[in-house]
């Protein structure tokens, strides 16, 4: 796969796809961390990813919704 992205709108869902893999590649890094050193902070931080990730949905709805309401 080339690095190379078709340009898109920014208010296309695939900018919030894109970022919920970002944030779930992240919950998979803390997760491998958490199991080698169990620690407080990472509960923390696994928390704030996943209340991103919650956002994300949010808006991920909100442009889906975008995008059929324009197609109609």
């Amino acid at each position: 796969m080339s690095g190379y992205t078709n340009p898109s709108r920014e208010d296309d869902p695939v900018h919030t796809v894109r970022t919920i893999a970002r944030v779930a590649q992240m919950l998979v890094e803390l997760r491998d961390e958490y199991v080698d050193r169990p620690r407080p902070d990472l509960l923390v931080q696994i928390d704030q990813r996943l209340q991103d990730l919650e956002a994300l949905r949010t808006t991920l709805r909100q442009r889906t919704s975008q995008v059929q309401s324009r197609d109609s």
